[in-house]
């Protein structure tokens, strides 16, 4: 009850109106079941003559208002069977009863009506609250992350709790107050009764309750488990052609139905526990009503309580009312520990620490040069594996600087470390003299542009992925980038020139078109500082050429840090470090690389040969 509690809660704030407005509908409703059942018990009394004596109306304000109430609708029906007679007494019952009922179902219609966009509003909330979590934390957080297990808990898991907690949130608030007022009621009639009743009460709910949590686990492992396989799932259709290729189709099958298996099994018994629910809380209320009834009965029979036949009828019928009422919030319980399950998984996404955080009182620059400066940088991805060790580098504002070496060296580590994907652990890297951590993230990563060895594109149009992250770019900003990148050509002879979709991640295109098409993005970008990250390393001779042409117009007049695998596109670079075991081993020009006889130049000769 409490980690429900918790979760409205973190989220119900700006839907408070709602939950005033369901609240005061279920009194409403829960005050109007209890009259439509009052108003049958004098009308049978008299009826069948339990009760023969003759009443006069008496004046409203002449005593206690209870009393007063109580006689004079003893006196109405009893001029009513006078002049209507027991036939039309009942009729008038009836269609009293019909509209009563009318009233409280209309109010139970408007409780749940003014729930729902408190419901469907804290789902969409957790969704966007997810998505920016997502977006905004570090890459190194999904290092550890599988990304199916990642869209597992933003779907699945969420449709968890949109089908577990939020559905029964209506529960939530009408049946404890439908609980109370009959309560209140049971208490007016006989307090002792009642206080027996408050005993029976807790020992049911204490049952229920470890069956819950018991359910609560299996449902967290049965969650994790779905996990796995969405992300088994979207391993195989990143692989399908690996697993083709290997004839591993047998292989990754037995994976997946071993899984698959697991989660059946899991989910078999979270099923199965789910399913006790009605059952236990039936046997539970009938054990309950049973229990009350023998122990009201014996009460009246012996004369030790002041309650008629009819009174303890009617204190039944109230009690019934609560037993439907609690055995619903007890299947609401079970199908919210499911939530409380798959709300944990998405915390550790909610909560997750965010490293990279912009300073309190950020330094601002408004005219970068794009002088770049390593200064004793150490860096560890684990903090027990150094990659990068006592880094020190100048990059001259406009001047190219070209980073090589063995695969695994920390080229790519060195280029991450600059628009903060990860935080140096030691020493610093200022840019126009100014610590990057100094900065405002979004500022930083403001002044830069990036290209790399697999141009990462979306399912939409050439001219939404070349503006992406570009605010009122003109139509001909747009092809002037496209030409600058060589693109323009290709673009006009699709289907819809700027406007054709590209496909998933730009699969109907070549890896010479997806490469240009990202260049366009980031000429349109019109950075300062340039990362380009082997961008020609995946292209066949001739898009290189196209490809490379693009760059170098790109890389005109910006401070731009190279890595490259080939060697023959960074020839004319200002400056080129060789990396080795993570240290700068060899700096210099080409030229002067290649006259130490060092590590550059066996490169050079590996690839010559």
């Amino acid at each position: 009850m409490k980690e429900i509690w918790k979760v409205v809660k973190r989220f119900m704030p700006p839907y408070k109106r709602y939950l005033v407005l369901n609240i005061i509908f279920n009194i409403l409703a829960a005050i109007l079941t209890l009259f439509s059942f009052a108003v049958i018990i004098p009308i049978l009394e008299m009826l069948f003559q339990i009760k023969t004596g003759v009443y006069t109306f008496e004046a409203w304000d002449s005593g206690d208002f209870k009393d007063v109430a109580i006689n004079n609708f003893y006196y109405y029906t009893q001029e009513s069977i006078a002049y209507f007679g027991p036939s039309g007494t009942l009729a008038m019952l009836a269609v009293l009863l019909v509209f009563m009922t009318l009233l409280k179902v209309g109010a139970t219609y408007m409780a749940s009506y003014v729930i729902i966009p408190m419901r469907m509003g804290i789902v969409r909330d957790i969704r966007n609250l997810m998505y920016d979590k997502i977006v905004g934390l570090p890459i190194g957080f999904f290092t550890s992350e599988r990304k199916g297990d990642v869209i597992a808990r933003m779907s699945g898991d969420v449709a968890e709790i949109e089908n577990s907690i939020m559905s029964s949130l209506d529960m939530f608030f009408k049946n404890p107050v439908m609980i109370l007022v009959c309560l209140g009621m049971m208490i007016s009639i006989s307090w002792q009764l009642t206080l027996f009743v408050f005993v029976l009460l807790p020992i049911a709910g204490t049952i229920m309750g470890r069956i819950g949590k018991k359910l609560k686990r299996s449902s967290l492992e049965g969650q994790n488990q779905w996990g796995t396989i969405m992300s088994n799932i979207e391993e195989t259709l990143g692989g399908l052609r690996i697993i083709k290729a290997f004839n591993a189709e047998s292989k990754v099958k037995a994976r997946f139905a071993a899984e698959n298996d697991r989660f059946f099994t899991i989910s078999q018994a979270v099923a199965r526990r789910q399913a006790l629910a009605h059952p236990m809380s039936e046997f539970l209320g009938t054990t309950a009503i049973a229990i009350v009834l023998w122990f009201g009965g014996t009460l009246i029979i012996s004369g030790l309580s002041s309650m008629t036949a009819s009174l303890f009828i009617y204190y039944m019928v109230i009690f019934y009312n609560i037993i439907n009422p609690a055995k619903e919030f007890s299947k609401a319980m079970y199908a919210i520990q499911r939530g409380l399950a798959s709300m944990e998984r998405v915390d550790k996404i909610l909560n997750a620490e965010n490293p990279i955080k912009d300073p309190a009182d950020p330094a601002i620059i408004h005219d970068l040069k794009g002088s770049i400066s390593y200064r004793g940088v150490d860096f560890s991805y684990d903090g027990e594996h150094p990659v990068l060790c006592d880094i020190d580098l100048d990059i001259p504002a406009g001047a190219t600087v070209a980073l090589v070496g063995q695969s695994g060296s920390g080229k790519s580590t060195m280029a991450d470390l600059l628009p903060r994907f990860y935080d140096i652990n030691k020493g610093s890297i200022t840019i126009d003299g100014i610590d990057v951590r100094d900065l405002k993230v979004h500022d930083l990563r403001s002044f830069m542009g990036n290209v790399n060895q697999e141009a990462i594109l979306f399912n939409d149009s050439f001219y939404n992925n070349i503006t992406f992250g570009v605010d009122n770019a003109s139509p001909e900003d747009v092809e002037r980038a496209a030409r600058i990148a060589n693109a323009h050509d290709f673009i006009v002879e699709t289907p819809d020139g700027y406007d054709t979709n590209i496909g998933d991640r730009g699969c109907r295109l070549s890896g010479g078109q997806r490469q240009r098409v990202s260049i366009a993005r980031a000429i349109l970008k019109n950075p300062p500082v340039l990362i380009l990250d082997e961008a020609t390393s995946a292209l066949d001779s001739e898009s290189e050429k196209l490809v490379q042409e693009a760059l170098e117009r790109l890389m005109k007049d910006r401070t731009t840090l190279v890595i490259a695998h080939r060697l023959s596109t960074i020839k004319n670079a200002d400056m080129i470090c060789v990396l080795h075991e993570g240290r700068i081993v060899e700096r210099g020009t080409h030229d002067q690389l290649l006259e130490m006889n060092g590590y550059y130049k066996r490169l050079v000769d590996m690839q010559s040969f």
